[in-house]
């Protein structure tokens, strides 16, 4: 693919800052590597829901189906509450969409300090299955408000859903180190997670070569922090993922640089990159948020698209600036802009070009 159309959604609060600096950065990459885009940018979020009454137009997922990549900043804001915006914006986009895949590089960079007095070299991906598991929308609520009040939400696992994004990961594990660690809890819940470990048992054997671990979440936690740098790449259901793919960019210094890919492996639906940060309404507005976890998301959406070298082309960029210690955001201990850090990011890609095609 020589050219894409992207749906862009700046979304709210800082979503407003960091997506044009992506954008910019992007766009630079893709001017260098011959790669041709065109962004139909949409309005949506708590502005539009605030004005109509919806995150989204009634239309919204039928407007933007036949878009190649969908890049989104943050979403959430004060005025909205949290189970509008995820459930009617994020989920209906992830869901008809069958971005079944969450994944999430966990990287240790030159130039950034991770809390950890002895980290080693962190670069691994977490894979999370990203349309069933815990966060289904099966259950209720009975007896609102009496002493016999009762909720009820169910898990909902199935041998489909857990068989394609083992099978995903398996693949990339294949392409890096061979080595696949699973998510676990079957000694404490009863039914999904022994079937989860069967699952992944049984996807296993399609891949002999490679090597397959598995942990129960709680001393899999403790194991991201001890030794990161053992890990290659962690599958993991709804809930668990969830949580180790913010602990994995916390251990890596900052979740601010962090980015992620709700992933339509078969391509019959556009996927969406975001950073894996939320709108941060306290810093909205100011210029100093952490636009990286947007531009390495925008590389990520690069590389889904076949455009690997423009991609490599924006993480060499990352790479050099945050080495050079002189452009860090205020989470990273430095003074640097949002604009200043986008700019700096689009100077590296422009200038290095070829570099980047050695490095891919």
């Amino acid at each position: 693919m020589a050219a894409a159309t992207i749906a862009l959604i700046e979304g709210d609060g800082i979503g407003k800052e960091v997506v044009p600096e992506g954008v910019k950065v992007v766009e630079a990459a893709a001017r260098a590597f011959g790669f041709d885009l065109k962004w139909d940018r949409l309005d949506w979020g708590c502005d539009h829901h605030a004005r109509l009454g919806r995150m989204m137009p009634q239309d919204g997922l039928d407007r933007i189906a036949g878009h190649d990549a969908i890049f989104l900043g943050a979403i959430g804001w004060p005025t909205v509450s949290d189970v509008e915006s995820l459930w009617t914006l994020l989920m209906p986009i992830r869901r008809n969409f069958q971005q079944y895949v969450n994944l999430r590089p966990v990287r240790l960079f030159e130039g950034v300090s991770s809390p950890l007095a002895n980290p080693g070299s962190i670069d691994f991906y977490i894979v999370r299955e990203n349309n069933e598991g815990e966060y289904s929308e099966v259950g209720g609520r009975m007896f609102p408000g009496t002493d016999q009040e009762m909720v009820i939400q169910d898990t909902v696992m199935t041998r489909f859903g857990c068989d394609r994004v083992m099978t995903f990961a398996f693949e990339l594990a294949r392409k890096r180190k061979r080595k696949l660690t699973s998510a676990t809890k079957s000694n404490g819940i009863i039914h999904t997670m022994p079937y989860w470990d069967e699952r992944f048992r049984a996807v296993a054997k399609n891949f002999p070569d490679v090597a397959t671990e598995q942990y129960h979440i709680d001393i899999l936690t403790a194991h991201f922090v001890h030794r990161p740098s053992s890990f290659d790449v962690v599958v993991a259901g709804n809930l668990f993922g969830d949580i180790l793919s913010d602990l994995g960019p916390a251990v890596t210094g900052t979740i601010g640089i962090a980015p992620s890919g709700n992933i339509n492996p078969e391509r019959r639906f556009p996927s969406m990159f975001e950073p894996v940060h939320g709108s941060a309404p306290d810093i909205a507005g100011r210029n100093i948020a952490n636009p990286i976890g947007q531009i390495w998301s925008g590389a990520m959406m690069l590389e889904h698209l076949g455009a690997k070298e423009a991609a490599q082309a924006i993480v060499t960029a990352i790479e050099r600036v945050l080495a050079s210690g002189e452009n860090l955001t205020r989470d990273m201990g430095g003074t640097a802009s949002t604009v200043a850090i986008g700019q700096a990011i689009a100077d590296a890609v422009s200038v290095h070009p070829a570099e980047a095609r050695r490095h891919g």
